[in-house]
Parts: C-alpha cells; structure tokens; sequence
C-alpha cells in the first residue's frame, strides 16, 4: 500500500508540474470536489531536515488530513441549515480580528514600550496591594560539599554571614570543593528552589525555614549549608525586584488602554465635526 501511495505521490507532483492552470500561480497537488491542495502548501510544511522517507510518510499524512478536513467540513456544511447565523457569527469574528490588528499597529508605531524606572518605581509603591506573593520566597546563600570536603569547620563560619571576606572565602573555596554553591544575597528566589536541594524532610518545611535562618544538614555523602538573609511569607508584598516585570506589563496595559481610549475619541469627535453621525 505504502509503495502505491509513494508512487502515486510522484505522479501527482509530476502531473500538478505539467499542468498549468489559473491557480493564482501555485500548481495544483491534489483536487477535491473543487478544492485544492496546493504543491506550494505541501512544500512550504515540509521540513528540509526530514530524511526522503519521512517526508514521504510526512505527505502521506499531511494530504491525508487535508482530504479528510474538507470532506468533513462539505459533511457538516451540508448538516447545518443555519447558515445566517454563522455568517454573523463569521462577520463579527472578521471585524473584531481586523480592529485588533488595526489597534496592535497603530500601538507598535505610535506607543513607545519603554517605562522609566522611575515611573516603574512609583506605580509600585502606590499600588502595593497589588502584588501579593502566591509562592514564598527568600535571599541567601547555599552551599553543598561532600562529608571528606577539607575545611568545614570554615565554612560552618562563613556560611553563616554575608560579609564581603566571608562571601569571598566561600567564592575561592566552592570551585575546588563544593559540588552545589548558590549565591542569592542580591536577588528573590523561590524557597522550593532551594528547598529540592536538601534533604529536609518536614511538614512545615517553609515555616521552618524561616524561623531557623541557619540550617546545616548532612547524609550519608554531603554536608548542606543554608543561610536565608531574608524571608518573605504567602501573601506578602512582592519586592519590587521580583515584581519589577509584573509591573511593567501593568503599566504597559494602562498606557495601550489610555491610547486607544484616546484614539477612538478622535475618532468619535472627527465623526461627529463632519456630521457623519445620524440619529433617526
């Protein structure tokens, strides 16, 4: 079967080559009660790393599916005697796609995408309420190191601070040593990913954490080392480092909204100036 559908493919590419008809400039591939399937279509949905054979297979499949589409869209046309109402259900789809478009272009050319960060700033101290944490998170610093690691009395007393000749003790000894180090002193993360990191096994892991700022645990082949410097709880304010790109889409959304609520202002006003507008 394989063999007739590959040789049957090949002489439908060659006659749609030979044949030349007014399809817009494409060749015709495969015809249908009147519908085509185009050898430009096929093409273009190829990809050019498939080996011959599968892009063999690829065709088979892809004219397969473009056979049974139409076959079940001329089934279902023939089916729905509503026609007015998917028509209008089809003419307001049309006008909301074209003014979308439409708005999306004239937002592209006209609105710049850049915020200060000053802007940014004050929208989010005066819209705090805005920006509730849904996950915990914390700043710190980890570090994990086999039990036969050499110096761990040290770093039991670096870890512990975030001092800059601690830090940088921890920064030359982690590369020959340390088979995990994380440096989060300057930035948010999430505590969970951290937390799948060491093997702390409880049931209020997250409140644990944040009341034992200190946490060195081991196994039976690592010492773990946790030093969480600040800690922010479910349903806390988010700070504004982690919150800064939630921010700027906001701002983002009002400055597109005011722009378009402008927009059809003008246009409103434009209409209404060449009395364009009639009331009956």
């Amino acid at each position: 079967m394989r063999i007739i559908f590959q040789g049957l493919l090949y002489i439908l590419f060659c006659v749609a080559c030979s044949k030349q008809q007014d399809h817009k400039g494409k060749t015709p591939l495969v015809e249908l009660h009147g519908n085509f399937l185009y050898r430009e279509d096929l093409q273009s949905a190829l990809s050019s790393r498939l080996s011959k054979d599968d892009s063999l297979l690829f065709a088979e499949h892809y004219i397969r599916n473009w056979v049974d589409e139409v076959l079940l869209y001329e089934k279902a046309k023939s089916n729905i005697p509503n026609d007015g109402e998917i028509d209008k259900l089809v003419e307001n789809y049309r006008k909301a796609l074209i003014m979308h478009t439409y708005q999306q272009a004239l937002i592209h050319q006209r609105l710049s995408n850049e915020i200060s960060e000053k802007e940014l700033v004050e929208y989010y101290e005066n819209n705090k309420e805005l920006f509730k944490l849904e996950r915990p998170l914390m700043q710190g610093l980890f570090i994990k190191v086999p039990l036969t690691a050499p110096g761990l009395n040290n770093v039991r007393r670096w870890y512990k601070t975030n001092t800059q000749d601690a830090v940088e003790h921890l920064e030359k000894y982690s590369p020959q040593n340390a088979v995990k180090y994380e440096y989060f002193y300057n930035k948010w993360i999430p505590v969970a990913d951290i937390l799948d990191l060491i093997p702390l096994k409880r049931t209020d892991i997250e409140e644990y954490v944040n009341r034992n700022r200190h946490i060195e645990l081991e196994d039976t082949a690592f010492h773990y080392f946790l030093n969480v410097s600040d800690f922010r709880s479910v349903g806390e304010e988010e700070p504004y480092e982690f919150a800064r790109t939630k921010v700027k889409d906001m701002m983002l959304n009002l400055k597109q909204a005011e722009f378009m609520k402008q927009v059809k202002d003008d246009l409103y006003q434009g209409a209404v100036k060449r009395n364009e507008i009639k009331y009956n």
